[in-house]
């Protein structure tokens, strides 16, 4: 292995940890986020009811003017009738008052429809409140969890970038900015071993001449197909790699 890839490698073994710590808080403001806009979703329900109850109210209260004006008339049009003396006016305003008598039943039923409507209308309102009360009661102790998590997430995250700084002044600068220019672009490993003259990140073969020179260590060599630094493992890392990869196996299954 190249002398400058053994910081390199245990700089890298912290950024895989804080790229993970990062996907998962990403996960858990996501959770939050989506807690926030069901709960915003509900009072958007609920204010558009409470518009759409408001509208029919004084839509109500406008048919019930509308009513008493009509009684009103009515009642003018019968003390008219009965000072009338002519028959032809006696009926044309029992005509009239036939008509207004027609609007009267009209304008109670359409009342009657929106009372009807606004009734309806307040009792999804109720359920509406309801689940919004029940939902912010049920949600508050998983958001407390999720905040909580996120606290314990970022104190990691500081606590492995004070490790991985420390380590950073060890490193070879040069190395070490060609490394981070990599794992800008790929967001996962980028010096990884050559494994039965595989790349162990992209998993395409190798070159004999290739391999020979990661063997030696005498310089940085980098994949020709994705680019990635590669290094040479010992046997025994081989082995502790092959009981890691094991193990996931068999944890997955």
């Amino acid at each position: 292995m190249h002398p400058s890839l053994k910081e390199i490698l245990d700089i890298q073994e912290y950024d895989m940890k804080m790229i993970r710590l990062m996907r998962l808080k990403k996960m858990r403001l996501a959770e939050l986020d989506h807690i926030d806009s069901l709960r915003q979703e509900l009072k958007k329900q609920q204010s558009d009811k409470e518009t759409e109850i408001a509208e029919l109210n004084r839509g109500i209260a406008v048919q019930e003017a509308k009513i008493i004006d009509i009684k009103e008339r009515l009642k003018k049009l019968e003390a008219k009738q009965a000072s009338v003396k002519k028959v032809d006016d006696f009926n044309a305003l029992n005509q009239e008052m036939s008509s207004s008598e027609r609007e009267r039943v009209a304008t109670e039923q359409i009342t009657s429809d929106m009372i009807d409507k606004r009734n309806l209308e307040e009792e999804i309102l109720e359920k509406i409140k309801e689940s919004l009360r029940q939902s912010e009661e049920s949600s508050q102790t998983l958001e407390k969890e999720i905040q909580e998590n996120i606290r314990v997430i970022n104190q990691e995250g500081i606590e492995l970038q004070s490790a991985r700084d420390h380590l950073a002044k060890k490193a070879d600068p040069e190395v070490l900015r060609i490394y981070e220019r990599l794992l800008k672009n790929k967001k996962d490993k980028v010096v990884v071993p050559i494994e039965n003259r595989t790349c162990a990140g992209c998993h395409i073969a190798l070159t004999a001449q290739h391999e020979n020179v990661v063997r030696k260590g005498e310089r940085i060599a980098f994949c020709e197909h994705c680019s990635r630094i590669h290094y040479w493992q010992a046997e025994e890392e081989v082995e502790e790699t092959t009981k890691k990869r094991r193990r996931r196996v068999a944890h997955s299954s």
